[in-house]
């Protein structure tokens, strides 16, 4: 029987605890060696077709570890144990799984700032399960699903280089439809003395307006002081129209000051980020899709 993401848990991070990069590929295949799977359970697909019902949980637990910060990418397709996992090692426990996660403070964290979550984990208990429809259950599943991405995405965002960061944002606007391609639309201001704007793309392919923006990769909430001073920034520019982007948060104060201002603000904090990336297919690609059918009564009536 293939282990739950659950079961590999412990034992995927006892494969890193020795403080060295890892591939997620040498991982899987060390994984498979110490569950002692068949070749046959090695390569037994999901119903899709797509991927292996063993890497797919592997990549749960990996996702899992990812918001208790437990683990962390230090390139594309490698990881490493964090001091945090190093400690949670050192305690030798019996067994790691989500009761467990559920106690520090880092996962709790990671799942209150998803404010779906909630509502999510109350509908998929296993008690429910007979009782909901498969319509239901599949609309939970992809909502799971669509969080832990979310979460994957911020904190890959967090890891980037501040320019490549700058870079990202105005590809995303170009994608949400302002100012027409990439090449044309908008540009990354210098890295350094850029006085508070981080890049200027126009509002459309016309270019009758353009919007200024600031993009910071913030761990902390980005209080009122931060936008007063892109508001100064924008006023230097005689600009009517700003957009703030944050991998964090905004402070009450935050937004109520950019509420009121004559200037036209947007702020955008790291879960809208995220979730944007997510609808304009930046940063992701598609895995699979799947077609929900009805009867057509109509079609029958006919006869």
């Amino acid at each position: 029987m293939i282990p739950d993401f659950q079961s590999l848990m412990l034992p995927l991070l006892k494969c890193i605890g020795d403080n060295e990069e890892h591939s997620k590929k040498e991982i899987v295949e060390t994984l498979a060696n110490i569950m002692k799977l068949t070749e046959e359970q090695k390569r037994e697909m999901l119903p899709s077709r797509n991927q292996t019902v063993f890497y797919n949980r592997v990549t749960w637990t990996f996702a899992h570890f990812k918001a208790a910060k437990i683990i962390e990418n230090t390139k594309r397709g490698y990881i490493k144990i964090t001091q945090l996992g190093t400690n949670i090692l050192k305690e030798n426990p019996a067994t790691i799984n989500l009761k467990f996660l559920k106690q520090l403070p880092t996962y709790i964290e990671a799942m209150n700032s998803w404010k779906n979550k909630s509502s999510i984990e109350e509908n998929s208990k296993a008690e429910d399960v007979e009782l909901r429809t498969p319509e239901e259950l599949l609309e939970y599943s992809y909502q799971r699903i669509r969080i832990s991405l979310e979460q994957e995405i911020l904190s890959k965002l967090k890891s980037v280089h501040p320019a490549f960061f700058e870079k990202i944002v105005i590809e995303l606007l170009v994608e949400m439809g302002y100012g027409g391609s990439i090449a044309e639309a908008g540009n990354a201001t210098k890295y350094t003395n850029d006085e508070g704007i981080d890049g200027i793309i126009k509002e459309d392919k016309l270019g009758l307006d353009v919007i200024y923006i600031q993009a910071k990769r913030w761990e902390g909430n980005v209080s009122r002081p931060e936008i007063q001073k892109f508001v100064g920034a924008l006023a230097g520019q005689r600009a009517k129209k700003g957009v703030f982007i944050t991998t964090s948060n905004f402070t009450n104060e935050a937004i109520s000051y950019a509420s009121q201002m004559d200037t036209k603000i947007v702020l955008i904090n790291g879960e809208q980020l995220a979730q944007y990336m997510i609808d304009y297919n930046l940063g992701v690609s598609v895995q699979n899709t799947y077609e929900i059918k009805r009867i057509d009564s109509d079609y029958f009536d006919g006869e």
